[in-house]
């Protein structure tokens, strides 16, 4: 990675010199060691690139109909929505940056410091304005000496051109705290993204408020629009290809380790969409029973069964959560597949419960009741009935888990959503989430047999609530054991 340019001085050898400052903390356009003759040269030489007739982005429309909505919910308030910052990793590095979820649901962008306000206009409701930054400035110098310049990050859209994409009317992110700061009547922001706004607001807003902003906003995403679902099995897709190369992999993962596996998947994921939806859960051996193991750094033994929970991300921000459990020489062992087989059983009693109609928790408990079935059956709870077993719980010692959760731009989707529109809510159509029951023997669980101890088994797969039922977005990969073993087969060749 290049440096920043720092202008050359012959003060600079001293550490006292100011000048050694980075160029990216000065803003006021002046910069010294930098000659006339060259700050001159280098306002001028270069083309006119600015881009017309741009065709809106394909989900302009349901953007629109999106903040329409919020327009509805909150009349007469002005509503502040980020997209939020750079974050630093280290020193003067960022890390990559992710719009703020409800910033790019109602826009469609996805550039770091946007704002999208909507301001009370009457009876036609809100005027919503993006806030952006332009295009660098050349006549100062802030294009290829401010750290942020597009001489160093690269072009951004002009705010014409973000107006042509985004079909709202665009507006210079540097005004928008003065203007905030002078704005009056009731006003509603999106905390935690964005400290600058966050500071121009502080006598504007309450926490109460805001934490209703951001509540409706959780709770509009439960159902999916037609541009929604179609991402999510975009996602799914990719998914699923990303598990076929892991598994043509296998072998050189065993000579490695689990890093081999997260690395293939990641490839996948940077081919086909915009990152990793969360981190990969690449767990070969007992660190399958570790729930969110994302060191990913152990042995890969052939023997042993590997689970991979993983999804990608779209370039819309629209991520798949899919999980396998495969045997890592491609046969499941006697034990392996009777565990494996009772989380199938499991996982079709809950896919079956998903439905319109349905209660949210339904899955769940038809999920568990298969599972506390099987542990009693293997007379792992002693003469206890099932009714008593999920009367106590005791099934969780294995189960762990919740058996899945909404699905859309996060992975944990709409997780601010109040209990009673959400896990005591009721499913209708278009409605996306992950169906995951599991099983898991710790290494150490002196309560099993020690020949169950280290196994850990999921199957999870995203499942869409239809008019008539459900959709599998997730089925191209397959779930039953011979039908795991046949497919490794062909890939592994």
């Amino acid at each position: 990675m290049s440096e920043e340019l720092i202008p050359e001085t012959p003060e600079q050898e001293t550490e006292e010199n100011e000048a050694a400052e980075p160029i990216k903390q000065r803003k006021n356009g002046l910069y010294p060691g930098v000659s006339d003759e060259l700050a001159e040269n280098m306002k001028s030489g270069w083309a006119d690139t600015e881009l017309h007739g741009l065709e809106p982005i394909a989900q302009a429309a349901h953007t629109a109909a999106r903040r329409a909505a919020l327009s509805a919910r909150f009349p007469g308030e002005r509503l502040v929505i980020p997209a939020g910052n750079l974050k630093t990793r280290s020193n003067d590095t960022e890390y990559a940056f992710r719009a703020s979820t409800e910033y790019a649901y109602l826009t469609g962008d996805q550039t770091q410091d946007g704002v999208l306000v909507l301001e009370p206009a009457g009876d036609s409701g809100h005027r919503a304005t993006i806030y952006l930054l332009p295009r660098s400035n050349r006549e100062n110098g802030e294009f290829w000496l401010d750290g942020q310049g597009e001489l160093w990050v690269g072009r951004r859209h002009s705010l014409a051109e973000a107006e042509q994409l985004l079909g709202i009317p665009a507006k210079d992110v540097r005004e928008i705290a003065a203007a905030l700061a002078e704005a009056s009547g009731p006003v509603r922001n999106v905390r935690g993204h964005d400290a600058a706004i966050e500071a121009a607001l502080t006598d504007k807003v309450t926490a109460e408020r805001d934490e209703e902003l951001r509540v409706y906003l959780s709770e509009a995403r439960l159902v999916k629009d037609a541009f929604e679902i179609a991402e999510l099995q975009k996602a799914c897709d990719a998914t699923a290809r990303g598990f076929e190369d892991v598994v043509r992999s296998l072998d050189k993962a065993e000579a490695t380790s689990e890093r081999f596996i997260e690395g293939t998947f990641f490839l996948r994921a940077r081919i086909e969409g915009n990152d990793i939806g969360y981190g990969s859960i690449c767990a070969a051996g007992p660190h399958a029973t570790t729930l969110h193991w994302v060191r990913n750094d152990g042995a890969v033994r052939a023997g042993e069964l590997l689970l991979l929970d993983a999804g990608v991300e779209t370039n819309d921000l629209y991520t798949a959560d899919v999980t396998r459990t495969l045997p890592i020489n491609g046969t499941f062992s006697p034990l392996q597949r009777t565990i494996y087989d009772a989380v199938y059983e499991a996982q079709e009693a809950g896919i079956a419960a998903v439905k319109p109609g349905a209660s949210f928790r339904d899955f769940h408990d038809a999920s568990q009741r298969v599972l506390a079935e099987k542990l009693v059956e293997w007379g792992l709870l002693g003469d206890l009935s099932v009714d008593k077993v999920l009367e106590l719980g005791l099934q969780r010692r294995w189960t762990l888990h919740g058996t899945g959760h909404m699905l859309g731009m996060d992975v944990h989707d709409c997780a601010v959503a109040r209990t009673e529109a959400y896990v005591d809510g009721v499913l209708e159509p278009g409605v996306c989430l992950t169906v995951e029951p599991g099983l898991y023997f710790q290494a150490d669980d002196l309560t099993v047999p020690e020949e169950y101890r280290g196994i850990g088994v999921r199957i999870e797969d995203d499942i869409l609530v239809t008019e008539d039922g459900n959709r599998n977005l997730s089925d191209k990969l397959p779930r039953r054991a011979d039908e795991v073993e046949a497919w490794m087969a062909q890939l592994k060749g």
